[in-house]
């Protein structure tokens, strides 16, 4: 994705250039020179708005992301395509990501798109569970928040298709933090992933919902708020292209 955003910020960039050249240029042209426009400033004057367009959109307002693993299973699978609010947690530059405009910043339970602090070329996708100061344990699976037990609740069974079938059979829990109520997967035969920290100032504890399926802040720590991407808002599309599974009921439903 860096790389797909610095090739943008560069085309667009170039495209102005040349058609900004040419328009100081022409002035200096004969009419008749002036008729016969080269035709890469031909280009560049139609392809400039339309990239600057996509530039401002995907860099401040929203961009579209795929789920390519099943780390946040049941509630996002994989071959979701999401769109994400690029500004919910500040406005930042493209490429250099240096924010200029603050806010506000994540909520206990709200779904996060950052990018990993191991290496911060690739974007992840989880829920946020710890704040700032916020002490987080871990204990027999049932998630505290500075000492306080989580609602946690079995509700099923979880029935997977296409790539998510080998989940197939998981438990399906309705869990309950700050007011958000969303449903997490657990192989109670596996062992509980236990533990407790503190968050540091200016980080984030970011969980999957499939929480014994998930690379995710208990194996590699805390998220930066310099890595915040933006929050996760609804599913446009779903389609496994590893498995060819497509399900268009999930077109449109929000990410909570």
């Amino acid at each position: 994705m860096a790389n797909l955003e610095l090739i943008l910020v560069l085309a667009t960039a170039a495209t102005g250039l040349i058609w900004l050249g040419w328009v100081l240029l022409r002035r200096r042209l004969s009419p008749e020179r002036q008729a016969r426009m080269p035709w890469f400033v031909d280009y560049s004057r139609s392809f400039f708005p339309v990239l600057l367009i996509v530039l401002v959109l995907r860099s401040f307002v929203a961009e579209p992301f795929r789920i390519p693993s099943g780390s946040m299973m049941p509630t996002l699978l994989v071959g979701d395509f999401i769109m994400v609010n690029k500004f919910s947690y500040g406005i930042r530059l493209p490429v250099t990501r240096t924010k200029v405009l603050d806010m506000g910043a994540p909520e206990r339970g709200e779904v996060v798109v950052f990018k990993y602090p191991r290496n911060p070329q690739e974007d992840y996708i989880k829920r946020v569970i710890g704040l700032p100061g916020d002490t987080i344990e871990f204990r027999d699976r049932v998630l505290y928040v500075n000492g306080e037990a989580q609602s946690a609740e079995r509700v099923g069974t979880f029935e997977g298709e296409g790539s998510g079938e080998m989940m197939s059979g998981a438990s399906l829990y309705e869990e309950t933090l700050d007011g958000r109520t969303y449903t997490t997967l657990m192989r109670e035969e596996r062992p509980s992933l236990d533990g407790s920290v503190t968050v540091p100032d200016g980080h984030y504890f970011m969980v999957g919902d499939n929480r014994d399926n998930s690379n995710d802040s208990r194996t590699w720590g805390f998220v930066s708020e310099d890595l915040l991407v933006g929050r996760a808002l609804f599913i446009w599309l779903h389609w496994d292209y590893n498995e060819g599974h497509r399900d268009f009921s999930r077109i449109g439903q929000a990410i909570r």
